[in-house]
């Protein structure tokens, strides 16, 4: 049975007529209080004194708390237990919370919070990967070492070696509803949680510890978000806790949302890398070896950095076999922001990486990076290779994509115009480029790849459903209706998904890891089954007819010679008193995966893809602009076409911002300076490119999932890769030199390449 239509996003009216309701728009009770936090002023250091009377004193504040005023447990942590909401006599970044104010509005709290008087007496601030590597500041004993086959040994033979470094830039989530949630005190001391997370049934797990309770005391519900990508996976935490805890202290509702500048200076960023190589190769281009070392800036606390640089060393291959790789990761522990999941969850980082080391090739022995690249492939085909970390891949479809997308969008016709261009053309010169992606689809954390789902079908035939993922816009809960509507054979409108409540289905994992409609469509579909088999077991004794042989279709039931609404279906059932509610439940199966050993099979499948973009730059200026971008990407058999194919054209704009324009700047003491959209540049509408060709591959999953479709949350993220390497495919035609552009290859960064290039720098 197949679902595939490309039908709108089910709250796509809403969103465009500003109705869609979001955390901050739920009406509050009368006496709702607000929250601000006071935040530190220092990187790190000691808490001297701090004076609050002033804070106290303000006009509208109800309670200052601090962290001695903390009932119970003081942790927003998703890991490690080394995250405290308050800070506990020593700060370690500058921003972190201090205190919490409640006051009877949002401006009376934040204005409050300014008054405060602390001392901290400072100490030498840990912030860059050199402090980090100087002080041996890190988060596990040693870095972390997946290898296979003999590096060395095949580097020191190898024909041709090079070596080099990249920068790797973090990035701010920028999601369009900031952070923010609201608590509301129940009886017998119970909370309910409105929350704009990713993770409710984390938040249900933290604010349970905070206030002393058992989880089934806190029932969280997440209707929608206004984006999250990875933002709202963890750093929710600290709002949902603050709320819950001064619900319980003063009595009355409470309500937080950081402000835009608040949220970025509090809330974790992508983690920026810093990764060393050091490759061996034949005239070919074909690697022989390679060395991988991963730097991560990870921040203050443990947070997720250590499954994100698991990943990024997960997809240091991307889309190519290497017989020969040792990859090394130090995770580092600085006075910044807690790092944080980041849509990719690290692999863009470790893509960047291997991409980076291609294009340097191709710039050495003086080929079309494209030519390097098709002679590193995995190859297609179930024939023997593994990954560095040992996992069969035997889906690979990269070649025939990569074929099918350069036919389309004729790469080879278009190389050779813009080499006559580049000929002719002094201050401007346009660049051309093609990256691929494959990426790993499961949590690399087992246990996490299950979901829940609970399924309702009334007498009149509408159905009810629920499950753990949650709605951040990617169009979630539309496909999972349409899970529901196929296998009921109903129109779509008959269904119903009401907001992700941890009251409804417990134990949830993390919208995340672009399994959201792979874990609970199938939880869905499972729970579906088991009321068509109780409808049908008695239609078909009704009607003296094959269980089997009962259809559902265009809203009609077919059993035997009797046609029936799917309503009047319903109703039969209901009134031989059966059933017509069924929980379903998921788990990925054929996954298995040693971290420290860093050898298993850690992904269901692999979702592929190619970028091809072209790029101009102003020689001068370092200005540029994306002129065109070719993408064909791998969806399995699309659930809706519509949907993913604006998953794919938004993570190639994001891509294509995170290595361009999004430059994040911390200054000596640790304050993040680009702190606000004014010094904070994401992409525009402006800056997609004026042609814009999105196609999905047309075959399905052979992996055994939803209507065999594929993730497409995360994957189309990579895309954007090729606009970086396009860049420095322009840049590598203003000289001889090589130019090493770093990213963000924001346009300061574009024109000092170019200097490299002429050998003017």
């Amino acid at each position: 049975m197949s679902t595939s239509k490309p039908l709108p996003h089910d709250a796509a009216q809403l969103h465009v007529t500003g109705t869609a309701r979001y955390v901050d728009d739920i009406p509050t009770p009368a006496g709702t209080l607000h929250l601000a936090f006071g935040l530190s002023d220092q990187a790190r250091g000691k808490i001297a004194a701090m004076n609050l009377e002033q804070v106290t004193a303000s006009a509208g504040v109800v309670a200052v708390l601090t962290a001695d005023d903390l009932p119970f447990s003081n942790d927003v942590s998703p890991s490690a237990h080394d995250e405290p909401l308050l800070a506990t006599g020593q700060v370690h970044y500058l921003g972190q919370p201090l205190f919490i104010v409640v006051a009877t509005s949002h401006l009376a709290a934040r204005r409050a919070a300014r008054l405060a008087q602390v001392e901290i007496t400072a100490e030498p601030a840990i912030l860059t990967i050199d402090d980090a590597m100087a002080a041996n500041s890190r988060f596990e004993d040693g870095p972390r070492i997946y290898a296979k086959g003999d590096p060395d040994r095949i580097l020191t033979a190898a024909p041709n070696r090079l070596r080099g470094s990249l920068e790797i830039g973090g990035q701010e989530h920028f999601y369009l509803e900031g952070q923010a949630a609201l608590a509301l005190p129940l009886e017998g001391g119970d909370m309910l949680i409105h929350s704009s997370t990713q993770h409710p049934t984390e938040i249900q797990h933290k604010v349970a510890e905070a206030i002393g309770a058992p989880m089934h005391a806190v029932r969280v519900e997440t209707r929608r978000m206004g984006g999250g990508f990875g933002g709202k996976e963890s750093q929710g935490n600290a709002l949902a806790v603050a709320c819950a805890i001064a619900a319980r202290h003063t009595g009355a509702p409470c309500k937080m949302r950081y402000d835009r500048d608040d949220d970025m200076m509090i809330t974790g960023k992508r983690h920026d890398f810093r990764i060393t190589y050091d490759a061996g190769f034949d005239e070919t281009g074909r690697i022989t070896a390679l060395d991988f070392t991963h730097y991560a800036r990870c921040g203050w606390a443990m947070d997720l950095s250590l499954p994100v640089a698991d990943r990024a060393m997960l997809h240091a291959d991307n889309a190519y076999h290497l017989e020969h790789i040792r990859i090394t990761s130090h995770r580092l522990k600085t006075n910044t922001q807690s790092a944080t999941a980041f849509r990719g969850f690290g692999g863009p980082q470790g893509i960047v990486g291997i991409e980076r080391v291609m294009d340097h090739i191709a710039a050495t022995l003086g080929l079309d990076p494209l030519e390097v690249r098709r002679a590193n492939f995995y190859r297609d085909g179930n024939i023997t290779q593994t990954t560095p970390y040992q996992q069969p891949v035997t889906d690979c479809i990269i070649q025939a994509l990569t074929d099918r997308v350069t036919a389309n969008a004729g790469y080879d016709e278009r190389r050779k115009d813009i080499a006559s261009w580049n000929a002719q053309n002094p201050i401007l010169k346009r660049g051309l480029a093609l990256t691929p992606v494959k990426f790993g689809i499961s949590f690399t954390l087992t246990h996490l790849n299950q979901a829940g789902a609970l399924v309702h079908v009334y007498h009149d035939g509408s159905i009810h459903l629920n499950h753990g993922g949650t709605e951040m816009g990617q169009g979630l809960f539309q496909k999972v209706a349409q899970i529901a509507a196929a296998e009921f054979g109903v129109p779509i409108e008959q269904v119903k998904i009401t907001a992700t409540d941890t009251a409804k289905v417990p134990n949830t994992s993390a919208t995340a890891a672009s399994s959201g409609t792979d874990l609970n469509g199938m939880a869905v579909l499972n729970a579906c089954t088991t009321i068509r088999g109780r409808m049908a077991g008695h239609l078909a004794m009704l009607h003296d007819c094959d269980p089997g042989a009962i259809r559902f279709e265009n809203g009609h039931v077919r059993a035997g010679d009797t046609t029936l609404t799917f309503a009047q279906a319903a109703q039969a059932t209901y009134e031989a008193r059966i059933s017509l509610s069924a929980t379903g439940f998921y788990k990925t199966p054929d996954i298995k995966w040693d971290r420290i050993k860093g050898v298993g099979q850690p992904f269901f499948y692999f979702a592929y893809g190619a970028a091809i973009t072209e790029v101009v730059i102003d020689t001068l200026t370092g200005e540029n602009r994306i002129l065109r971008a070719d993408i064909l990407h791998d969806a399995g058999q699309s659930l809706n076409p519509a949907l993913d194919i604006g998953q794919i054209e938004g993570g190639y704009v994001q891509g294509a911002g995170w290595l361009t324009t999004e430059e994040l700047v911390w200054d000596a003491r640790g304050a993040l300076k680009t702190h606000a959209p004014a010094t904070y540049k994401i992409p525009a509408c402006s800056d997609r490119p004026d042609v814009f060709n999105v196609a999905l591959w047309d075959k399905p999953n052979p992996a055994q999932t939803i209507y065999r479709s594929k993730a497409v949350g995360e994957p189309p993220f990579m895309l954007g890769i090729s606009v970086w390497s396009a860049l420095a495919d322009a840049v590598a035609a203003c000289g001889p030199n090589y130019a090493d552009l770093q990213t963000p290859a924001t346009a300061e960064a574009v024109l000092a390449a170019v200097k490299r290039a002429k050998g003017d720098a």
